[in-house]
């Protein structure tokens, strides 16, 4: 079963060990330019992940996502009346 994932933005200094991060979660993006790779992972796992990417000579930084631990319900989210109509009149 596939717990709660977390995102994880690795920076490294070269590409050529992007492909064996695969054995830490799942490679989601691999950005060439700006040489960073986007990993997602287990929550009870990711400390300890970040633990053993740190000790590789080719990371550079590690960056957590944030996104499980933001509010996803918006208070004030009434819609706009003029859009509604345009929605309800069926174009």
């Amino acid at each position: 079963m596939i717990g709660q994932r977390q995102g994880l933005v690795i920076w490294l200094y070269s590409l050529k060990q992007a492909k064996m991060l695969r054995r830490f979660g799942n490679v989601h993006y691999v950005s060439k330019r700006l040489k960073y790779v986007v990993l997602y992972c287990n929550q009870e796992d990711l400390e300890g992940i970040m633990e053993k990417l740190n000790s590789y000579s080719f990371v550079k930084k590690i960056e957590p996502s944030y996104k499980p631990f933001l509010k996803m319900e918006y208070e004030n989210s009434a819609p706009d009346k003029a859009k509604e109509y345009d929605y309800k009149m069926g174009i």
